[in-house]
């Protein structure tokens, strides 16, 4: 039951991306109708709607890891090295998320090109060596916090599994 919560929880952000992406008009009308005021134009809305969704991520994690770790949230059997591990790909995907920043901006990370800005194509690092930077970032952070959080335990990859189904799904569906 768990996983089904979790898995539900951690799809909103994928379903509303690729909603977003496919539809930006339907969005921008919310933004302008219902929720204005709420959540600003539509990059805003999105930039807001993104720290609202790594909010839930993390307590979808840190929930996951205070249940299956026995009311802990520290790491409990891991071993340096799977620490080590984890931190590194935790490390690596930060500096790639934190390089699509850079290089985009606002209104390059929240969709600013299907709102009708017009953004210059990027092609210097992190967007040099994958196609996806961003959610290869996110994926070797997460897969980074459970393998020093959770490795050894059986439950250790079931949500960085999911985490990375979903964001290959969405590079797939927001392509």
């Amino acid at each position: 039951m768990a996983l089904l919560v979790a898995a539900a929880l951690l799809s909103l952000e994928r379903i509303c991306y690729i909603w977003v992406w496919r539809f930006p008009g339907s969005f921008g009308r919310l933004c302008r109708g219902p929720l204005k005021g709420v959540l600003g134009e539509r990059v805003d809305a999105l930039r807001r709607l993104f720290y609202g969704f790594k909010l839930i991520q993390l307590l979808v994690f840190a929930g996951w890891c205070y249940v299956y770790g026995d009311g802990s949230l520290w790491p409990a059997g891991g071993t340096l090295a799977a620490t080590s591990a984890g931190l590194l790909l935790i490390a690596t995907g930060q500096m790639l998320n934190i390089g699509v920043f850079y290089r985009l901006g606002n209104n390059g990370v929240f969709y600013g090109n299907r709102f009708g800005f017009e953004l210059p194509w990027q092609s210097a690092f992190p967007f040099s060596l994958l196609a996806h930077p961003q959610y290869v970032g996110a994926v070797l952070s997460i897969w980074g916090f459970f393998i020093a959080a959770r490795f050894p335990h059986p439950d250790w990859y079931l949500l960085p599994s999911l985490e990375t189904v979903y964001y290959l799904l969405g590079a797939r569906f927001e392509g």
